[in-house]
């Protein structure tokens, strides 16, 4: 072997040497560059912020629904935007959805764009019971056979018998200028079709006085949204029937000058939180916003206990006693007819 050969291969060796080196730290360094175990684990997990919760069941309980109870339905001011939405708001719900989501909203579908958000429930109930803000059951109503509440924080009403929640709805109270009297009073007479005292052109279906020397009643009218009526208490048309045949009247003596029996109890209370967010707008945070505690009734109801029950109990005995002289008049008239 040559001296230059000699000289080839030991630059050959060196070169081969040094490619052999690098190739080892590329593989060291790439070890090195990979993730830990846990590292690797973490990674292939997802965000905790993505992490997706499980569908609710149908089962569960409206208020402990983890999705979401209410929906924002935004409104557009524009009134072509309006109607097309209105197009996708019918096709969307049926007809008694579409009262139910209005009626949770206090608009009646006159007044079903006077608003600028709708609140919609993601479960639609058409009886309203499910979003009930009243109490299902008090217990210090159980000898109170009907009695009616309207609750101006809320623009609601309900009603139950013997403690049991039998129906609720919504309302539109006296405007801040003329608000609706708070406190005891009872149901007075009623008239399918009454005048309004304010204005003659005033229709007034299903009218059932409570206050008959300031003329108060609850009765058919526009929901708007917001307490916007002559302190008369507004409804909608199903319910203002429903509430003429559910109450009962007063009795007068004789001559029809005095009261010989009061009616059914009626409550109102509260006050509406005048030139701030409307309270049901609140359940888009919270689905037990405009909740009424048994508490709370309680505190309401209980100063007036004793009153209800006792004129109830009179009213029953004047009642019964209307009804034994009918018939003792009948019979006599029988009689009477017999004889002759």
């Amino acid at each position: 072997m040559t001296k230059k050969t000699i000289i080839k291969s030991f630059y050959f060796l060196l070169f081969t040497l040094f490619v052999f080196s690098c190739k080892k730290e590329e593989s060291v360094n790439s070890e090195n560059q990979k993730p830990s175990a846990s590292e690797a684990i973490s990674q292939s997990e997802p965000h905790p912020d993505s992490i997706k919760t499980n569908p609710v069941k149908e089962s569960a309980a409206p208020m402990i629904q983890e999705n979401g109870f209410y929906n924002a339905f935004a409104i557009p001011k524009d009134s072509k935007k309006r109607d097309s939405l209105y197009a996708i708001f019918s096709k969307k719900y049926s007809e008694r959805e579409r009262y139910a989501i209005l009626a949770l909203n206090r608009l009646d579908s006159k007044s079903k764009w006077n608003s600028d958000t709708l609140v919609v429930p993601a479960k639609i109930d058409t009886t309203l019971m499910a979003y009930s803000p009243f109490p299902l059951q008090l217990d210090i109503l159980s000898d109170v056979k009907k009695f009616v509440v309207f609750s101006y924080p809320i623009q609601a009403y309900a009603v139950y018998s013997n403690g049991t929640l039998v129906k609720w709805g919504p309302t539109s109270m006296g405007k801040k200028t003329a608000q609706t009297d708070r406190g005891l009073m009872f149901a007075n007479w009623k008239k399918k079709l009454a005048i309004s005292t304010v204005k003659s052109e005033w229709k007034l279906p299903y009218n059932f006085n409570i206050h008959n020397t300031l003329g108060i009643g609850w009765h058919q009218y526009d929901l708007p949204g917001y307490p916007a009526s002559h302190s008369c208490l507004r409804l909608l048309m199903k319910d203002a029937i429903w509430l003429y045949s559910y109450a009962d009247t007063w009795i007068l003596n004789p001559g029809g000058a005095t009261t010989k029996a009061k009616g059914t109890p009626v409550i109102v209370f509260g006050d509406y939180p005048w030139g701030k967010r409307k309270p049901w707008r609140k359940l888009l945070e919270d689905p037990n916003a405009n909740n009424i505690s048994v508490e709370e009734m309680n505190r309401i109801i209980q100063p007036h206990v004793e009153k209800m029950i006792s004129e109830q109990t009179n009213r029953e005995k004047v009642a019964d006693s209307i009804k034994t002289a009918k018939a003792s008049e009948a019979a006599l008239k029988e009689t009477t007819s017999t004889e002759n």
